[in-house]
């Protein structure tokens, strides 16, 4: 089984193209160097660069990619973040203590209510 590596939203921010450093994006989750794709991208290198090192998601999912760049994606995928460091957890409040620990929020009952239907 191949051991998936984690990386912080700060190592990431690490590799944002600059000074021959490698241009990493954040999407959905997973960590992904895009270095070896940027001069190959349909729409220019710029629009990569502009989301180097940083979380690219919501930009990535509004153009609408296709199939093929969703496959073509898979192929640079390093890594994923720390769950501390996902969107779904920050939303609700994780924290990085000082001495590197990540403390998750509480998980919440559900709201939803059951009911019981009756014949």
């Amino acid at each position: 089984m191949v051991e998936v590596r984690e990386f912080t939203r700060q190592e990431v921010a690490l590799r944002d193209g600059k000074n021959g450093n490698p241009t990493w994006v954040i999407i959905r989750d997973m960590v992904y160097d895009v270095t070896p794709y940027l001069n190959e991208h349909p729409g220019g290198s710029e629009l990569i660069a502009d989301f180097a090192g940083k979380d690219a998601t919501k930009d990535f999912d509004d153009f609408g990619h296709s199939g093929t760049a969703m496959s073509q994606l898979k192929l640079y995928k390093v890594g994923e973040l720390n769950m501390c460091d996902r969107a779904k957890f920050q939303k609700k409040g994780s924290e990085w203590l000082p001495d590197g620990a990540c403390v998750l929020p509480p998980k919440s009952k559900s709201k939803r209510r059951r009911f019981i239907f009756c014949g």
